[in-house]
């Protein structure tokens, strides 16, 4: 099974650091946000990742190489033009995703997911993702996506505003 690693957003929440290090690079003590993800993508056995880039994305795969200091083989997918969102970053991707299915991940996240239960699921033949989704946080209550009733993943209405007072 491969791997892609989306790194290619602005992290403009971390600005001014995003200005001249991507979010992905950031470091975590000794090791950087996106390492870690190679690091257990590997301890699951994914040893083909693919990692989409803009934002300074010529930083990451400098930083990187090839993927041999983690024993595992990497390759990018550029997205010169910017970052082209999730679902434009995967697309540009596939040709070079050898695998199908194949786990993706994002770069700027942290979290003890074991992906070694995605590499072995039975998957059936009529889904086509399967997405893990975690707790909303507080400073976002009701989340961004609902889980409807069918197990489809919709965006959440958003919320009908305050009418405007003097």
């Amino acid at each position: 099974m491969d791997a892609i690693i989306l790194a290619a957003g602005r992290g403009s929440r971390l600005r001014p650091l995003t200005d001249h290090t991507p979010k992905p690079l950031v470091r975590l003590h000794t090791r950087t946000l996106i390492e870690l993800h190679i690091l257990r993508l590997r301890q699951a056995g994914i040893s083909n990742i693919v990692i989409n880039l803009a934002h300074l994305g010529e930083q990451i795969a400098d930083y990187l190489g090839d993927g041999s200091q983690f024993q595992v083989k990497l390759r990018y997918s550029r997205e010169d033009r910017g970052a082209l969102e999730t679902a434009g970053g995967i697309a540009k991707a596939l040709p070079l995703i050898n695998s199908d299915p194949f786990i993706a991940v994002n770069a700027d996240i942290l979290c003890d997911f074991d992906f070694l239960s995605m590499v072995m699921p039975d998957f059936s033949k009529t889904d086509l993702a399967q997405l893990v989704m975690v707790p909303n946080p507080e400073h976002n209550p009701d989340g961004d996506f609902i889980c409807t009733g069918d197990g489809l993943i919709a965006k959440q209405p958003p919320k009908p505003k305050a009418p405007y007072k003097k």
